[in-house]
């Protein structure tokens, strides 16, 4: 029978807890205990004693219910059974943990069911080797980091798919902003696991969860991220996800002949009475055709919708009556602002003083020849053109029957100018005429 002289245990540091292979053991044995270790004695299952680091001889002097366990003689190297457990006290944080399978979680901001995995790590330290063998190690020869993560692993998983469902659902936040809430996780889990590990002689010194992710190939996932920036890119860009719609449709009918550009025009219309986008389609419609309105002045046909001047009772594109269409009515007799007489509003001359008629565009009402602003509803009134003598409206930069320029300009500074006035406000150039400025 081989007997044992010395006992000692220099393995790797991820081991917990290592059985010595030979229970042969005898007084007057070395027992060495290393920095960070204790070594526990177990006879039958009961535990003779514990030791630190440290060398110690087996004998009854220093185990002194050993001679009574195991009937030895004194000064004698008699052999005997027992079991030496070598526990490993060091701080170990690298202890690795992950979830095996994803987790199936409903994103509680955008109503998507995602699959979530979680990894991280923690940091542990034998605080009762005592406690630690008796309960956890058992009759197994060695316990190292991976079983330790096998052992706790349902109660890491329990807990932590209950905190990252709590702040899913509490906070309504989504999956693409739980990073940042990683740490406050971290400090919940490690509170709520640590009373678990205390009961087997484990201290837990810290808990960390590195990230909270979602399969690369989640098809959920990648959905949520293309339309969250497609989002941002509309928003960098300035239009709204129904506007980028009609534009691509307004990118189609372009591609086609007229006849089919003309059906879904007006298919495009029709829907949009219908479901809220005909304001869109029509802007766009106007936009793209150069028919724009000049500060409520001009008339659009609902038709094909063409700008028409305010007082137009047909459409000048199709033929359409505006004023069958929804067209603003006119009143049939107006007041001579000279004679106060009342007179047809198709006429242009007052048939009782012979007054000429200056309609307002806005309300018909007649207004004298220099008036600025309609005497009944304040309306801006138009003024002659400069250079053909028809009546535009006094904020257009443009005559739209010659096409010239309808504001007058000096010619050293280019300034605007009003008429009659005789020196540039700007650079002091003397003004020869109106025209000419």
């Amino acid at each position: 029978m081989a007997i044992i002289d010395v006992i000692k245990y220099d393995g790797s540091p991820d081991v917990f807890a290592w059985k010595f292979p030979n229970q042969e053991l005898a007084t007057w044995s070395q027992l060495i205990v290393n920095e960070s270790q204790e070594a526990i004695l177990f006879k039958g299952g009961q535990v003779l004693d514990s030791f630190t680091a440290g060398r110690y001889t087996l004998s009854t002097a220093n185990i002194p219910i050993l001679n009574h366990i195991v009937n030895l003689p004194f000064g004698g190297d008699s052999p005997f059974t027992a079991e030496v457990w070598y526990v490993n006290k060091v701080h170990s944080l690298n202890v690795k943990w992950g979830t095996r399978t994803p987790l199936q979680l409903q994103d509680p901001k955008y109503q998507l069911f995602v699959k979530v995995r979680s990894f991280g790590q923690f940091g542990i330290q034998i605080e009762d080797a005592r406690k630690f063998v008796g309960k956890l190690v058992g009759t197994l020869p060695v316990f190292n980091q991976e079983t330790l993560s096998e052992y706790f692993r349902g109660v890491l998983m329990m807990n932590i798919q209950q905190l990252i469902s709590s702040y899913f659902v509490h906070r309504k936040i989504s999956i693409l902003e739980i990073n940042a809430y990683i740490s406050d996780i971290s400090k919940h889990i490690q509170e709520l696991v640590a009373p678990v590990f205390e009961e087997y002689g484990i201290r837990l010194l810290n808990f960390y969860v590195d990230s909270v992710n979602t399969p690369e190939d989640d098809p959920a996932t990648l959905r949520l991220r293309e339309a969250l920036a497609k989002r941002a890119e509309m928003n960098i860009i300035g239009f709204t996800y129904q506007q980028e719609r009609t534009f691509d449709t307004l990118g189609q009918v372009a591609k086609n002949d007229s006849s089919v550009k003309s059906d879904l025009m007006g298919a495009g219309m029709g829907l949009g009475m219908g479901y809220g986008v005909g304001g869109a389609v029509g802007g766009v419609m106007t936009q793209l055709a150069g028919e724009l309105r000049v500060d409520g002045q001009d008339m659009v046909c609902p038709k094909c919708h063409r700008s028409n001047q305010h007082d137009a009772s047909f459409c000048t594109g199709c033929g359409t009556s505006l004023a069958a269409s929804g067209g603003a009515e006119k009143p049939i007799l107006v007041k001579c602002s000279a004679c106060g007489e009342q007179m047809p509003r198709t006429t242009k001359f007052c048939p009782n003083c012979g007054d000429p008629y200056h309609p307002c565009p806005e309300c018909s009402a007649d207004n004298p020849p220099d008036q600025g602003a309609c005497i009944e509803c304040g309306q801006a009134l138009p003024v002659p053109c400069r250079h053909c003598g028809k009546p535009v409206t006094s904020k257009v930069k443009f005559c739209p029957h010659c096409g010239e320029e309808t504001a007058l300009t000096c010619k050293e500074c280019g300034s605007e100018v009003r008429p009659g006035q005789k020196f540039c406000v700007e650079c002091g150039n003397k003004l020869v005429q109106e025209g000419s400025s």
